[in-house]
């Protein structure tokens, strides 16, 4: 049943009687004043329904708890040390000096129940509610774009760890496959986590390993009982054929059918790199600088520096692109707005979809490539997609090939590249110039010239597309690390540290209650 705040604190009230010590603007003194007004009982109630058992911790004291540890982004234990020793943390939550507070086990109680009562952004529409009250994004209808990443809480694993990490798992969760392992596998003693001792300095000593630990996993798979599995034993069976998959291809004088196997040169898209978070990835910045984790998609209000929307993604795949989720983070507003995003969000097809809800886009479009260093882009060449015509620098015109089924048309050269004297500066390919014209050829090319041009439009990005990066900074104070595994939990952590941002910043701009509202003191024009 939901425990309820005691008549008494115990100890001296640390608010009453130490206010002068704590920061009057600071989230500490808000709380302090205000907790009650922010997360009156009754937001809690549907969470614990049964009126019998022994009380819990009051949720208010729990959820204070938890906009403070966000905040600071510290583990359970380091927070559970706070609320017991600091008496910052002890004003925002009501507690009195000698109140021991409670163990770091309730954290993980408490974002259990949220999560059961499909509560895990409570605190982002709670703060979005008083963001709502307050009418401070009334008539603001500018929205930046941006994503950031997140490192994950695991380690990368190589390929013979993962082996060796899924056949053990598969043995935990799936009832019979510790008697398939002790009767077909024979590379490892699977009761040891750790690696094999071989001569890693020798390849052929590694890649007989490899097919020693891919056929064990083989066999694994083709001996495992025929039943219908539960939802870890399943998973645990999937995620070993893909690990046994994803790095390793047929051995060089393997003719296909004696599964002799050795690891892949190069890497899979979207391999995974570790068992123990299966959704983590690597996340390219550019070809050679990568980051293993998740990525955070943000939606921010410019003018006051509000979070709107957020998710976290997984790091690689197209349909957790910063353009597949652009409309989906656009969702908090009604009516057309004005979008600003970098060149991820450039793209033609989400631009196409923007403007089509009626928004005015100020995405900046993605630089054209050059095929010679200083030489001709697509923009050089006068495309006329009415006409089905491509005219290049030197003046010779071609007709567009007919649209393939994707929309794009083509257009090919050949034979005047070959004594033309601006060839140097226009393609390498002995065949010569070849063109490729999408179906939204001349939104994308009109979107290119605004932005070199306009000086209206220039303005507006660089007046307000920096406020996200500031946005992302406070998102990333603290470390980029997360504390929590998969995509589910790390994206309520993301809605619970963007809720208790948004609300510093409210408090920042003066926050109080009235009797049936909220107020800000300072406007922000």
């Amino acid at each position: 049943m939901m425990g309820r705040r005691g008549e008494a604190p115990v100890g001296p009230d640390v608010w009453a009687t130490c206010r002068e010590l704590i920061p009057a603007s600071s989230v500490f003194a808000f709380l302090a004043e205000h907790r009650d007004e922010l997360f009156p009982e009754s937001m809690f109630a549907g969470w614990y329904p049964s009126s019998n058992g022994r009380p819990s911790i009051p949720p208010q004291v729990l959820a204070v708890a938890s906009v403070l540890q966000v905040l600071q982004n510290i583990s359970d234990p380091e927070a559970a040390v706070a609320l017991r020793v600091d008496l910052r943390w002890k004003a925002a939550a009501g507690l009195g000096l000698h109140d021991p507070g409670f163990d770091a086990s309730l954290f993980v109680y408490f974002r259990r129940r949220l999560a059961a009562n499909g509560a895990t952004d409570w605190l982002f529409t709670r703060v979005r509610q008083v963001v709502d009250a307050t009418g401070v994004l009334r008539g603001k209808r500018r929205r930046v774009l941006d994503s950031t990443v997140f490192t994950d809480a695991v380690a990368t694993q190589d390929t013979v760890t993962q082996l060796i990490a899924a056949i053990r798992r598969v043995v935990r969760e799936v009832p019979g496959a510790g008697e398939v392992v002790a009767r077909h596998c024979t590379a490892h003693d699977y009761a040891d986590p750790g690696k094999p001792r071989i001569a890693w300095d020798d390849d052929q000593a590694r890649n007989g390993l490899v097919d020693a630990l891919v056929t064990d996993a083989h066999m694994l798979l083709g001996h495992l009982p025929e039943t219908e599995y539960g939802e870890a034993a399943a998973n645990a069976v999937g995620l070993l054929a893909l690990v046994a998959g994803q790095d390793v291809e047929l051995a060089p004088d393997s003719d296909g059918r004696d599964g002799r196997w050795r690891i892949a040169k190069g890497t899979v898209r979207d391999r995974v790199i570790s068992t123990v978070d299966p959704a983590a990835r690597h996340i390219h910045k550019t070809v050679s600088d990568y980051r293993a984790g998740f990525k955070a998609h943000v939606c921010l209000e410019p003018q006051t520096g509000l979070f709107t929307a957020v998710q976290m993604r997984p790091g690689c795949g197209p349909e957790h692109h910063e353009a597949a989720l652009a409309t989906e983070l656009l969702t908090d507003a009604t009516g057309p707005l004005a979008v600003l995003g970098d060149c991820a969000y450039g793209g033609a097809a989400i631009r196409a979809e923007l403007a089509k809800a009626g928004h005015d886009l100020f995405c900046k479009p993605a630089p054209l490539r050059q095929t010679t260093r200083g030489g001709f882009t697509l923009d050089d060449f006068a495309i006329d997609t009415a006409a089905g015509t491509a005219t290049c620098p030197a003046g010779h015109t071609v007709a567009l090939s007919k649209p393939r089924p994707a929309g794009e048309r083509n257009a090919s050269f050949k034979t005047f590249c070959r004594n033309c004297p601006l060839r140097e500066r226009c393609t390498k390919a002995i065949n010569g110039r070849h063109l490729t014209i999408t179906d939204h050829h001349d939104m994308q090319a009109a979107a290119r010239i605004q932005a070199a041009t306009d000086p209206d439009w220039q303005d507006e990005y660089r007046q307000w597309r920096p406020a996200v990066e500031r946005g992302i900074a406070h998102l990333t104070a603290h470390g980029r690390r997360l504390h929590y595994l998969g995509t589910i939990k790390n994206d309520a952590w993301l809605l619970l540290r963007t809720g208790a941002i948004n609300l510093r910043r409210l408090i920042n701009l003066g926050l109080a209650p009235t009797d049936t509202s909220w107020i800000l003191t300072k406007v922000t024009n």
